[in-house]
């Protein structure tokens, strides 16, 4: 695995710019559209935060370090594989005396800083809910287990505030950073980033899934998949019930979602966060099993490759979609760009070019309301009202027939 360098050699985009600051928890002017200013001095940082989940229990969480051996890493030259980052979040107790994980891990946040020439210590990163390595809740029965792709250029901690949710409901969540395709930090300290020379596809993601839930698998089993053999929490492997697998993603990772549920009968039920559905092969596979779509910009209106995509699923349904909702609106973004532009002194107009008009609590609320009932739907058959209509707790949300 190479040396750090800055995005994908790219430069940073308007938005990528935003991303970077955001994923580093920085506040600092951007330059958008010549309007951005400085915010007044503070004696100390600022540190930018998430909304607590609304579960009965505390979350625990664990990274794990994988190698993939089927895929060598030519960017990392001979004899290296692929190497993948996860975190597996899940019910915990005792929490107290264990940490509160971090968003992002710091040395990957300096990169992304310093990628766009800014100070990497002006504000602090948001803490999650997560307590690092507490040992798993047991409540009689195993977790169902759920998978997270993230979007292009982006990393696994970009929809947190569902992760932490669902965590905090009973599920162990498995997220993923697909290396080469946004920053990634491994324990011997080495960050990689978005790499314009690596071909990342939808594709590519559906793989780096395949591969982690074949080592949760071994987890379940008793193994310690890391390759670090870094200590897990206790009762981790004990707790999951890989009977009962999802799989969600935002943007391309709902793509992946859909690609891996056409190529891997593990994943029940699938939702897309704003997928495109653009991939090449595209997912042209008929699915019989449950899959929801919460789109946003990408609609069946909107882009073709949605609306064919939905003639294929065969199996329960659904398109939701929340009014002025844009792209980022089901992440962390739609909570964290907010809190970034009181801080560097950003416009409203801006603001609202970045994360739309819909109100950031609103957004938080349908972001975990609706993935949870989907999950406790088809993966514990319970509840569903959410889902059989249009909701006067969500006036928001329609339902696309």
């Amino acid at each position: 695995m190479g040396t750090v360098q800055p995005m994908g050699g790219r430069g940073m985009t308007r938005r990528g710019l935003v991303g970077a600051a955001l994923a580093t928890g920085v506040g600092v002017p951007l330059g958008i559209a010549g309007r951005a200013t400085a915010a007044t001095a503070d004696p100390g940082p600022v540190r930018l935060t998430l909304p607590a989940p609304t579960g009965p229990y505390r979350v625990g969480t664990v990274p794990l370090h994988l190698v993939d051996r089927s895929q060598p890493d030519p960017l990392a030259g001979p004899g290296r594989y692929r190497e993948l980052m996860v975190n597996v979040w899940y019910p915990a107790r005792n929490v107290h005396r264990y940490p509160r994980a971090p968003w992002m891990p710091p040395a990957s946040m300096r990169v992304l800083l310093d990628s766009a020439g800014f100070d990497p210590d002006a504000v602090l990163a948001p803490l999650t809910a997560g307590r690092e390595g507490a040992p798993v809740r047991h409540s009689g029965r195993r977790l169902p287990v759920v998978l997270y792709s993230h979007g292009a250029g982006s990393h696994r901690s970009d929809t947190t505030i569902v992760v932490q949710e669902l965590a905090s409901h009973g599920y162990a969540v498995v997220t993923v950073d697909h290396t080469y395709d946004g920053p990634s930090e491994f324990p011997d300290g080495r960050v990689t980033v978005q790499e314009e020379g690596f071909d990342s596809t939808p594709w590519t993601y559906t793989r780096d899934v395949r591969f982690v839930l074949d080592q949760i698998t071994d987890l379940a089993a008793g193994s310690n998949p890391d390759v670090d053999h870094a200590p897990l929490p206790a009762g981790l492997g004990a707790a999951l019930d890989l009977g009962r697998i999802g799989m969600f993603g935002w943007s391309k990772g709902g793509t992946a979602t859909a690609l891996t549920m056409g190529t891997d009968r593990r994943i029940r039920a699938g939702l897309s966060l704003d997928g495109p559905m653009v991939s090449q092969p595209m997912p042209t596979a008929d699915l019989y099993r449950p899959f929801m779509m919460m789109t946003a910009e990408f609609t069946r209106a909107a882009e073709p490759a949605v609306a064919e995509f939905f003639t294929h699923l065969r199996g329960w349904r659904l398109n939701v979609q929340a009014a002025e909702a844009v792209h980022s609106s089901y992440g962390d973004n739609k909570w964290l760009i907010p809190q970034l532009a009181r801080v560097i002194g950003m416009s409203d107009e801006d603001l609202a070019s970045w994360v739309g008009t819909l109100d950031p609590a609103r957004a938080v609320r349908i972001g975990q309301a609706y993935p949870l009932a989907f999950f406790d739907l088809h993966l514990r058959h319970r509840g569903g009202r959410l889902l059989s209509g249009p909701s006067r707790s969500f006036p928001e949300v329609a339902f696309i027939p």
